[in-house]
């Protein structure tokens, strides 16, 4: 990231420089005012302060949503824009409220992209987009009507859902997961299906009326007014109307004079002095982008929005095991397969034989979870029997690369014509969170039981943002089955809390795991035991080293 010139370095929560003319395309670092211009102030009652109130340090905001997928990739690596973040103290509950980033200006001004290039810059592994255009409240018959002919105003404060926003981006702070409706814009309405979303580490959000309520102020913790010229944003309107929304040139235009750009002028361009940054030019100004990353950048860094796994080990010790969890029974056949492969003197060949006999047990035990309904069949003799057959739609393996993909033969072997994805996860080595780097899972996996597979699960990192990437491809959480050879409790614990509907099957559970979070007394590398590659030093377990457990 380039550093800012001298003449734009002061950081957003510094006293604004004395008055002079900004240098064009300069950041224009805006001092708080404690009220909007006194002529627009009956339209803009629910704006921000009066005369003499201060609102508290450094409460800012940030943007976007829209129905677009979780991924953002970049030329280093994919961020998640969707996700629950694995960052919990001792009670199971996030330490720090996530960065909030507020993005307002014009409709078409270039918010959306300005949100992205952000991202890219921070280059932070969590971050949640939320667009304002997802909040649009529900229309009645009569107003259905205006808006087929373009006579409603969509660019009025009352046409936003400001209490469902607030009380998403209040959850999304706390690091809880939201329900986000998806607009359509052909019809004007709310889809039957709404998104689900979870807490990161930057939230950013964006919108027209992004800064017009109260409220929603005090949850922000940065406000990005973005300043394009109005001939910009008429052009851009039409050509995105047209194309993206199946709207006519005419009824464009229409509605722009009608609403938008008095909507503008009156509601939108006085929240420009609420903003701590104006970015003039949008996505052409990188000087701006590299000043607000470098202040989120501080803030971060002052909040250590980290993975703790220290705590997260004993946040669970005295606690029962879930529920959710099923334990293969341990016959005297189950612990002789296990006393041979935790064996450190076992062969390879024998450690993937009687490996791939317990996957086979194991995915066996697992499929007896899945839904069966009554169903009868005639037998060859011509008889009737009352049987039981699955009443899902397809079952899809999921693997967590590289140990995961060993249990693929077992799930081929009994379920046929079964679909398989992959999702590698690994360790960030700075910040010690997990990361996202490559995910392939098949088309219209969110009908699908899905049987997430890995060999060993220790703090629970990597399951839990595997889960976390199937939940944000709509597969339900009570179709998850998260599988694996042998688990630690910390790990069964920290995935049962953040997903209690997941179903945790496994053929072992051991106690503890030491400092260096192995699993104790554990298994070893399973991946350099079963591939025949060199063991890490320790002897510790591939997948804790690689994901994280």
């Amino acid at each position: 990231m380039a550093a800012p010139p001298a003449s734009a370095d002061a950081a957003p929560s510094s006293p604004p420089p004395p008055a002079a003319p900004d240098a064009p395309g300069q950041p224009q670092v805006k001092a708080k005012p404690h009220c909007l211009y006194s002529s627009n102030a009956g339209s803009l009652d629910r704006l921000l302060p009066t005369v003499g109130t201060r609102r508290s340090p450094r409460k800012r905001t940030t943007s976007q949503c829209k129905s677009e997928p979780p991924l953002l990739r970049t030329s280093k690596r994919t961020i998640y824009t969707a996700g629950r973040p694995p960052w919990y103290n001792e009670h199971g509950t996030q330490s720090k409220e996530a960065f909030a980033i507020g993005l307002g200006g014009g409709s078409a001004s270039g918010k959306t992209t300005v949100a992205r290039m952000i991202i890219e810059a921070l280059d932070v592994p969590w971050v949640v987009l939320l667009s304002m255009d997802s909040f649009y409240k529900v229309l009645t018959q009569q107003q259905q009507e205006q808006a087929a002919h373009n006579d409603f105003n969509f660019d009025h404060p009352d046409a936003f859902d400001f209490d469902l926003i607030i009380s998403t981006l209040k959850k999304l702070k706390q690091g809880r997961s939201v329900q986000v409706p998806i607009y359509d814009f052909t019809t004007h309405s709310r889809k039957k299906d709404w998104k689900t979303l979870y807490g990161a580490n930057v939230i950013i959000f964006e919108g027209i009326m992004a800064f017009a309520d109260k409220t929603l102020l005090e949850l922000l913790d940065m406000r990005i007014f973005v300043d394009t010229d109005s001939d910009i944003r008429l052009v851009r309107r039409l050509r995105r109307d047209i194309s993206e929304r199946g709207r006519d040139i005419e009824g464009v235009i229409k509605q722009y004079h009608k609403f938008v750009k008095p909507a503008f002028d009156q509601y939108i361009q006085p929240t420009m002095r609420l903003a701590d940054i104006v970015v003039p030019r949008g996505s052409g100004n990188t000087v701006a982008i590299d000043l607000i990353v470098q202040h989120v950048h501080s803030q971060l860094e002052e909040r250590e929005l980290r993975w703790d796994m220290a705590a997260l080990a004993s946040a669970h010790q005295c606690h029962p095991l879930p529920q959710t969890l099923s334990v293969l029974k341990s016959t005297p056949q189950v612990r002789g397969m296990h006393t041979i492969i935790r064996d450190r003197e076992t062969s390879r060949d024998e450690f993937i034989f009687y490996s791939k006999r317990l996957m086979r047990l194991l995915i066996e035990h697992a499929l007896s979870f899945l839904p069966f309904q009554d169903c009868v069949v005639q037998t060859p003799q011509g008889q009737d029997y009352a049987g039981r057959c699955y009443a899902g739609k397809q079952i899809t393996g999921v693997s967590i690369l590289r140990a995961g993909e060993t249990m693929e033969p077992a799930l081929r072997a009994v379920c046929k014509d079964v679909r398989i994805g992959t999702i590698l996860i690994q360790t960030n080595q700075l910040t010690g969170e997990p990361e996202l780097h490559y995910l392939r899972l098949p088309k219209d996996i969110s009908d699908d039981h899905v049987i997430l597979m890995d060999c060993t699960v220790s703090t629970g990192a990597a399951a839990m943002m595997a889960v976390r990437v199937l939940l944000d491809h709509d597969v339900p959480e009570d179709k998850i089955f998260l599988l694996s050879l042998l688990m630690a409790e910390m790990g069964v614990h920290s995935v049962a809390y953040a997903f209690p509907r997941v179903r945790i099957i496994t053929t072992a559970v051991d106690k503890r795991v030491n400092d260096l979070f192995r699993i104790i007394p554990g298994i070893g590398n399973f991946g350099d035991r079963y591939f025949g590659t060199d063991a890490v030093p320790d002897g510790s377990d591939e997948e804790e080293v690689a994901s994280t457990g």
